[in-house]
């Protein structure tokens, strides 16, 4: 692929992440942070999420599984999540964590059930995309 199909294949891929609220502002300000000094910031930033989102994911459903619940501590899993997910500008994901914190705050089991499935799904869609927008990336600045 010809360098100036991949640069506007990366433009379009991007501006879809943010069209379709996947990200917000918060990831425009990680990627103002790379330069010629750090020029993987971004992608080393995304992989610290993928891997601290991967133990909460799997602490909250060890808390979910294991009865009684423990309300306060599902609370402060989410808020980790939530806030991991905030710094990197992930909007949908973000958004989902607000409303499981809701139901925890309510004490409704149910509800965190169906809540933390949504998390996950949006959570698994921003990965997929985001990796493949991030190899867009990096295969577009080798042609530079």
């Amino acid at each position: 692929m010809d360098r100036n199909r991949l640069h506007n294949q990366v433009a379009s891929m991007r501006r879809s992440l943010f069209d379709q609220g996947y990200l917000d502002d918060q990831f425009i300000q990680l990627e103002e942070l790379q330069d010629d000094t750090n020029p993987n910031f971004v992608q080393e930033v995304v992989t610290l999420f993928y891997n601290d989102s991967a133990r909460l994911i799997q602490n909250i459903e060890q808390a979910l599984n294991s009865g009684p619940i423990d309300f306060c501590k599902l609370d402060d899993y989410m808020h980790q999540f939530k806030g991991s997910s905030s710094s990197i500008g992930a909007k949908k994901v973000t958004n989902e964590c607000t409303a499981f914190r809701e139901y925890c705050n309510a004490e409704n089991a149910e509800g965190c059930i169906r809540s933390f499935q949504q998390v996950k799904q949006e959570y698994a869609i921003l990965k997929r995309k985001l990796e493949v927008y991030l190899q867009t990336v990096r295969q577009a600045s080798q042609t530079a």
